[in-house]
């Protein structure tokens, strides 16, 4: 996906994970083409009597989901004449805050312009993937011990600061909500012996021994296995790493002269109070050594993504430990609803026409089940903390009823890709004003 310039698959939907991943790398996608019969070891598909082999243009538009023949003349987006006056009369009106779902500077620098008040999601596992860090990383995981590991990490933290530093420099004087690693391993790890002879010869660990390693490291059901804070509680190493990285870009930047920096920490995948404890004290910590080496004070938050229905529950404790809360809605649905967002373009449409459900809930919110949820963990978690900061990151975010719903919740802001910036200011602003 990082090197495709677009996206275009034969199963899933607008909703699919390829899909979220898509529009968070502002990349065009148009996911669930089930017409499409795909030749992947002839690197080719055929649709419609039509051949199209690798090398040959297509053309794909992800708003229509059309894909056309050929290549065709495109233009870069732009908030220009009415439009852009429209949506200067809603910044007036609105309350709610419009973040952006960033991951580089330069997604960074799309949403600033379209409008976004900072990043309300940065997914620290896409800057995994660059250049050559990626090797680093297989080198980590399959490392045998923490010296290993460690060893590992130190090659890619140079990347991470690097990266971090690009964002607080695009958003200065913003806020920049950065989720540490979340995905399973298993995503990262080689997966042909040509991959796996590479990581052998960069790390000096025979061949064979990677061989069973990846093996070992397979999940059957990965969304809901070893990920997300889990990684720290077993490899702390890894959030370490993060956090230091982060907090010696935030000072670099400061010391630049930029306008104060605002790192926010969110630690994903959180179940119960005891691993918020254990971790926010692992951030805590590492922050203090990193500002006492370089004798600097970075302001900066602690908390977590509510993408579980017991943490949902669980607000009041978890707020002892989380200065804010952003809602991942997009798992938060799939763990309610008991309903994959990779796999649910298969039935969605049956159960509208129906009626069994009005809309797509990984397109609009289930006000009445996962609504429900953030409801009571705002409720519960004002109730603990008074000041917590409140918002959603899931493509949620991006959709005029959904942002109505978190109007009326009290939410500080909503945050959904840099494309979306523009709806969701105008949203917002309606929002406003439909809850005067």
């Amino acid at each position: 996906m990082h090197a495709a310039q677009g996206i275009l698959t034969a199963t899933g939907g607008m909703t699919s994970h390829a899909a979220v991943v898509a529009r968070g790398m502002g990349k065009c996608c148009v996911a669930g083409c089930g017409s499409i019969n795909i030749d992947e070891k002839g690197k080719k598909f055929t649709v419609g009597g039509h051949l199209i082999k690798e090398g040959d243009f297509i053309t794909i538009n992800g708003t229509t989901g059309e894909v056309i023949l050929g290549q065709i003349e495109l233009i870069e987006p732009s908030l220009s004449g009415e439009f852009a006056e429209i949506l200067t009369w809603a910044d007036e009106f609105r309350t709610l805050g419009v973040r952006a779902n960033a991951d580089t500077p330069h997604d960074a620098q799309v949403a600033r312009d379209f409008g976004a008040q900072g990043i309300g999601l940065c997914r620290t596992e896409h800057m995994f993937f660059d250049g050559d860090r990626i090797d680093a990383v297989r080198e980590m995981i399959l490392a045998s011990d923490v010296d290993g590991r460690k060893k590992a990490l130190e090659k890619v933290k140079p990347y991470q600061r690097e990266d971090f530093e690009g964002l607080f420099k695009v958003m200065e004087g913003l806020p920049v909500t950065i989720r540490l690693l979340d995905p399973p391993l298993h995503e990262f790890i080689p997966h042909t012996d040509e991959d796996v002879q590479k990581v052998s010869k960069a790390s000096g660990i025979a061949f064979d021994a990677l061989k069973r390693k990846a093996q070992e490291l397979h999940e059957f059901n990965p969304m809901l296995g070893h990920r997300g804070c889990r990684l720290a509680v077993t490899f702390p190493e890894i959030y370490e790493m993060q956090v230091q990285a982060l907090m010696e870009a935030a000072i670099a930047v400061t010391k630049e002269g930029k306008e104060k920096v605002l790192p926010e920490i969110m630690l994903p995948l959180i179940m119960n109070v005891n691993e918020l404890e254990t971790l926010s004290k692992l951030v805590h910590r590492v922050a203090g050594e990193v500002q006492k080496q370089q004798g600097m004070q970075i302001p900066y938050l602690v908390g977590t993504m509510i993408e579980l229905p017991r943490a949902a529950l669980q607000a009041g404790n978890l707020a002892k430990h989380a200065e804010f809360f952003s809602f991942g809605t997009n798992d938060l649905t799939q763990t309610t609803l008991g309903i994959s967002r990779d796999d649910s373009a298969n039935f969605i449409e049956a159960y509208k026409q129906r009626q069994i459900l009005e809309h797509d809930p990984f397109v609009t919110l289930d006000t009445e089940g996962v609504g429900e949820l953030i409801a009571l963990a705002a409720e519960r978690g004002k109730k603990t903390r008074a000041d917590i900061k409140l918002g959603i990151c899931g493509e949620h975010g991006g959709d005029p009823a959904s942002i109505m719903f978190c109007q009326k919740q009290g939410l500080n802001y909503v945050s959904c890709s840099p494309y979306r910036v523009p709806v969701a200011r105008l949203a917002a602003a309606q929002a406003a004003l439909e809850n005067k």
